[in-house]
């Protein structure tokens, strides 16, 4: 399957990617990433960054430094740091890419094996040894896995906002509809708690969700109509999805939908609990992804 940073995307005429690049933007990626780390295991109040001891009502009783829902806000860091590398990467390759017409961008797999280095030592390191209370290594190895993953996601956009930034933008429409999908479903976990106590408007929020995705979805393939670009591949969409879901909506959501307290979401917000109904909202998505693949790319003009 093709992510966004593929081989079909390079030109024939396009040199090999080297290794100097690559370090420069590994370097500052992790940078990046180390120090919002440590900005908030160190250095801000943890009780307001994790929401310590926080009242979220009789349904998550324990809020507590280790409680379920507090130990998801510590992994979900690597989600929000990732997505702050993601903007930054993406909106610095599609500047350079216009600047100079011959510039060769790295490939995202190059950048990440620079920065993978320091980010696996420095989060461990940060996140065992600094401010109260310590996490445990099996847990800062969680934290750390999840950022590796969620770097390797946020690097790979880059390559295509350089070489063509307007597929570039078209995609990241079609991913954040894609996306309303992938982080609505889950919460049919919360159908029965919905029903129990009577707060089905939750239930019309979800459905709004799911419509409002598939207008997503059609506004990115008219455009892509409009400009005369063809279509995405799958594994473009797949990731763009997974960039949009779980990168851009959890930096959105510490940035903007904190009211100034900028803390970290917890999992539940974009995750389901239960591996079924996880399972099952993937598996809807990528074939919600699918469908849309192939009727836009029936439907989708020759390249201008």
């Amino acid at each position: 399957m093709q992510g966004i940073d593929t081989p079909n995307d390079c030109e024939p005429e396009t040199p090999p990617c080297t290794w100097r690049g690559a370090l420069a933007f590994g370097l500052v990626a992790a940078a990046l990433v180390l120090g919002l780390i440590y900005l908030w295991f160190a250095v801000r109040n943890r009780a307001v960054v994790f929401l310590y001891y926080h009242n979220m009502g009789p349904v998550v009783p324990d809020t507590g430094p280790f409680s379920p829902v507090t130990r998801s806000r510590y992994w979900m860091t690597g989600l929000v740091a990732a997505g702050a590398v993601m903007v930054l990467h993406t909106v610095a390759q599609m500047l350079l890419g216009r600047l100079a017409r011959s510039y060769v961008p790295p490939r995202w797999y190059q950048i990440w094996a620079v920065a993978a280095v320091p980010v696996a030592i420095g989060i461990p390191a940060i996140t065992t040894t600094v401010n109260s209370p310590r996490l445990p290594l099996g847990l800062a190895a969680l934290v750390l896995l999840i950022t590796l993953v969620a770097l390797a996601l946020a690097l790979q956009p880059g390559t295509l906002a350089a070489r063509r930034p307007l597929d570039a933008l078209l995609l990241g429409v079609d991913g954040m509809g894609l996306a309303l999908w992938l982080t609505a479903l889950p919460s049919l976990e919360e159908l029965p708690r919905w029903i129990a106590t009577g707060r089905l408007i939750w239930l019309r929020w979800l459905g709004v969700s799911l419509v409002l995705g598939l207008i997503g979805c059609l506004a990115g393939h008219s455009l892509r109509r409009l400009f005369r670009r063809p279509a995405p591949h799958l594994g473009q969409l797949v990731v763009a999805a997974l960039c949009c879901g779980y990168l851009a909506l959890p930096l959105a959501h510490h940035t903007f939908g904190t009211n100034g307290y900028f803390y970290i979401s917890d999992m539940d917000n974009f995750f389901a609990r239960a591996p079924w109904i996880q399972l099952g909202a993937w598996g809807l998505t990528l074939t919600l992804t699918w469908v849309y693949h192939v009727w836009s790319k029936r439907r989708a003009p020759a390249p201008s």
